[in-house]
Order: structure tokens, then C-alpha cells, then sequence
């Protein structure tokens, strides 16, 4: 979903409807009177994002997804800061939809050969009254759902369970998401009552980090929304999730790379205009709620995997200083894994190189300079 808007308060609202079933979306959008932007297949998000701005009128452009619900004032604050000619996009607070109770146990850490992670303790089951909730929790306290395909679903041993989730100890909060409609609800772990610490709304994003190894990040991922974002902050990028520009920007940075399709598209948009000489804002004073879906605590697919892999490459070889880009892709191409993206490298090089050449002759900064400034700032400590 693209929505643009003017200073003086008319807003614009187009629906791109990327090729869902039966039109579902645009006959939604029709109900609400919003401009309909009907493709016949899914593009993906850049691609989809570009053909809803291209049709846009306005001098500011914002992009919101179809499970973001933004808060009063998103347009206003942000089309204030991008009077500022220096300022190529603002991006708000998002906050993930619902509220999540916090839970702290006192386990210490301990490690095991071969397994990096801090292990805390093993959760077979975590219920909130009769409902399971182990697929779904999140926070810097929990690790991903692991599972054995060769035990019974419902195994009466415990020594041997289906599936499970370590903690990682140390005293750090993991999450348990509350229903919509929730009272008094207890919570049990392995089937022992626990009483949570309190009720919070987590962070979904307040703008991303670049890590050294050039991988992008949300700051402020499944942490609590408490007061350690309320100032406006220049961020490396932000998520395009919901983001605010300006037409004269993204003529001069260009349109989202359609042939990401998902993922890295706005890191690399973000890049390009660093590049550019740029700055991007986060505003505190906005807040979106996003709705995502429950797959943190699962394996990705493959697919998915491989999208998120290659697009962080591409990003890299396209914005980043030179030494880096090629060791990472090498160490992809050499290192393997099962995502697809090693066999992949021979045939996207050559094409990505060569955009890498006309990108920089509109290079205000060099990649070096840029990965100097921001590399490793904002990057949570356990990463």
C-alpha cells in the first residue's frame, strides 16, 4: 500500500493490489474509496511500491504495508522534517500489534560443544490457560523452535520431546504475545505456573543498523517500547515498511530494485542515498502498528532464506566498500549452505558489478566513508 500526502493536509491514498486472489484488495480499497492500482500478477514489494509511487501526484511519497496501521500525525511530522533538503526519508516508530507479557527467569547460562548460543532452560510447552503458545514467542531470551521428526507428536516421553525452545538465560526476557481479548490468563512453562514480570507493547523497528560484516538490522527488535526512543535520531536506513520521501528524492536516488522482490530493498534504497550524501531520519513522535506474522520462532523457507541471503549481497556489492563485498560473496561461494544463493553467485556477479560502475557516478561519498560512519553503530551488544 502507497499513500502521498501534502503539507496542507489532503491525502492521496493508492492501493497497489499485487495480483491477490480474486482482486480481494481491490475490491477493499474501492469500498474505502482509495485510488486502485490493479497489477495482474505479484511483482513483489519494490516493484509494487514503484508502480503505486510512479502513479502518485504529490510532492511527498509514503509507503505503508497492508498489515501497518499508522497513527495521527505519521505524514504531517515527517513531511516537516523533509523541509530539511538534506533529509531523504523519515521513517516512524513501529510497534508491533498487540501486547506481549515479559518473562524473566533466573537460570543461569551454560554452553554445550559445538553450539555457540547461551542455553538457558529447554521449554516443551508454554500456555496461556489452555492455549499453546511455544511457536510464538520472541525476544532476546529465546531461541527458535527446534524439532524431532523422528519423535511422536504428542511424545509422553520428556526426555525426548516433538519440538522445544531453549531460553538463553542470563536472566534475559523472552515474550509471550497476549490474545486480543485477554483477563486474567495463566501462564504456564513445562506445565509449572509462572507469574510474568509485566505487560509491555514491543518494537518492531525505530530505524536499522549496519553491522561490520554488512548485514542490516531493526534497532530495537522485540525490545520493550519504553523511553529509550523518544528523540529524534539520524539512523543508517529505515525499514520501507513505512517510510516517508519526497518525489525530487527518489528521482534523484531512483525507484526500490524491482528484482529483489522482497527483502533488502529498503537497505539498499537507504545505501543509495547515503551514498548520495543523504542523511534519514527517525521521529519518535509517530507511531505505526504492525501486524506480523507469527514466524520468528520457526525455520524460514528456503525460498525466503534465499531471497534474504542474495539480497544482502546484492545490497553489498551494489553500496559497499569493495574489500567487503567481495570477501562476504566469497565466503558465500565457498561456505555453501543450503539456501541456493552459492550457486547462484556466477550468475548475478557480473550484473551486479556493472550496476555497482553507473551507481557510482552519482556517489557523493565513497562506500568506504559511509561504512566508517555507521558501521557497528546502533548494533544491539549480543550481536
Amino acid at each position: 500500500m502507497q499513500a502521498q500526502a501534502n503539507q496542507v493536509g489532503r491525502v492521496e491514498v493508492i492501493v497497489v493490489d499485487n495480483g491477490s486472489s480474486g482482486e480481494t484488495a481491490s475490491r477493499i480499497a474501492e469500498r474505502h474509496q482509495a485510488r486502485v492500482c490493479r497489477l495482474p500478477r505479484n511483482v513483489g514489494f519494490p516493484a509494487g511500491a514503484n508502480e503505486g509511487a510512479r502513479r502518485a501526484v504529490g510532492d511527498f511519497i509514503a509507503f505503508l504495508n497492508d498489515d501497518a496501521r499508522a497513527g495521527e500525525g505519521w505524514l504531517a511530522a515527517a513531511a516537516g522534517a523533509l523541509e530539511d533538503p538534506t533529509v531523504a526519508a523519515v521513517g516512524p516508530k513501529i510497534v508491533l500489534t498487540g501486547r506481549f507479557l515479559e518473562v524473566r527467569l533466573d537460570d543461569e547460562s551454560w554452553w554445550t560443544p559445538g553450539d555457540h548460543r547461551p542455553l538457558g532452560r529447554q521449554l516443551v510447552s508454554v500456555t496461556l490457560g489452555e492455549r499453546e503458545m511455544l511457536p510464538y514467542l520472541v525476544g532476546p531470551g529465546i531461541h527458535r523452535l527446534e524439532t524431532d521428526p523422528s519423535a511422536p507428536a504428542s511424545s509422553p516421553d520428556p526426555s525426548r520431546p516433538a519440538r522445544w525452545r531453549w531460553t538463553s538465560g542470563g536472566g534475559r526476557p523472552f515474550y509471550v504475545p497476549l490474545p486480543a481479548e485477554y483477563g486474567v490468563v495463566e501462564l504456564g512453562l513445562n506445565g509449572e505456573v509462572v507469574r510474568p514480570s509485566r505487560v509491555v507493547d514491543l518494537l518492531n523497528s525505530v530505524g536499522a543498523y549496519l553491522r561490520e560484516d554488512g548485514y542490516v538490522g531493526d534497532i530495537g527488535a522485540e525490545s520493550p517500547d519504553d523511553e529509550g526512543f523518544d528523540s529524534w535520531e539520524e539512523r543508517f536506513a529505515l525499514t520501507g515498511g513505512a517510510l516517508v520521501t519526497t518525489r525530487e528524492v527518489i528521482e534523484k536516488v531512483g525507484a526500490f530494485a524491482p528484482r529483489y522482490f522482497a527483502y533488502y530493498e529498503d537497505a539498499d534504497w537507504c545505501w543509495r542515498a547515503r551514498l548520495q550524501g543523504y542523511r534519514l531520519l527517525f521521529d519518535p513522535t509517530s507511531t505505526v502498528r504492525h501486524e506480523r506474522g507469527a514466524t520468528s520462532g520457526g525455520v524460514l523457507s528456503r525460498p525466503v532464506r534465499f531471497l534474504a541471503e542474495r539480497n544482502r549481497l546484492l545490497t553489498l556489492l551494489r553500496n559497499g566498500p569493495a574489500g567487503l563485498a567481495l570477501r562476504e560473496t566469497w565466503k558465500k561461494r565457498r561456505g555453501g549452505g543450503d539456501d541456493g544463493v552459492a550457486e547462484a553467485i556466477p550468475r548475478f556477479l557480473p550484473r551486479v558489478l556493472g550496476e555497482r560502475a553507473l551507481l557510482s557516478r552519482s556517489w557523493v561519498l565513497s562506500p568506504s566513508e559511509v561504512a566508517e560512519r555507521w558501521a557497528g553503530v546502533d548494533v544491539p551488544p549480543e550481536l
